[in-house]
């Protein structure tokens, strides 16, 4: 089903907001953060990032969390409840998420059941997504990355995945930073 960004808000807000009320404020700003980059995609993909940006952490819902990998749990719930194919896809590989799929054993399931897009769209998320901070503050991509290390330590399996990750991550938000000052305001 095509669901629409409004939507995709009232779903995020009942699955996040009282459960992970930090979680929804990161949440809340990467969606507004995506409500101004969706020019930078084609005019039929504009809702769709914000709609992805909306659900992109649904996955750490405590009635969604399976695995617990939140970007596969996220996109197999959204999958289940009827969502949209590539909307379920985007939150499955937000934000460099084969490199965490990799680290817990789940390459190849998020590989199997999710295709990866590469587009304006996925950029545009991710960009939204490591701009912004986990309480909704903006940040540089390398504020982002020092933070996520500093939060969860050098040890921990986020860590150890961002670091290999660190260099496609920029070079989306290195894409998205070219559209944006090719784009007049």
């Amino acid at each position: 089903m095509r669901i629409r960004a409004y939507q995709a808000a009232e779903v995020a807000e009942r699955e996040l907001a009282v459960a992970l009320p930090g979680r929804w404020r990161h949440v809340r700003a990467v969606a507004a953060k995506a409500r101004q980059l969706e020019r930078l995609t084609l005019p039929e993909d504009q809702d769709l990032v914000v709609t992805a940006a909306w659900l992109h952490d649904v996955g750490y819902a405590p009635g969604i969390v399976d695995t617990g990998f939140h970007a596969l749990d996220g996109a197999r719930w959204l999958q289940r409840h009827g969502f949209e194919d590539r909307v379920a896809a985007l939150v499955a590989h937000h934000s460099c998420a084969v490199y965490e799929a990799d680290e817990r054993g789940l390459r190849q399931a998020l590989a199997s059941e999710f295709p990866r897009e590469e587009s304006a769209v996925s950029d545009a998320l991710w960009y939204a997504d490591m701009t912004t901070g986990p309480d909704g503050q903006d940040l540089t991509v390398d504020e982002r990355l020092a933070e996520i290390r500093q939060r969860y330590g050098p040890d921990d399996v986020v860590t150890r995945f961002w670091l290999r990750a660190e260099p496609t991550l920029r070079d989306a938000v290195r894409r998205t930073q070219c559209r944006l000052s090719a784009q007049p305001m």
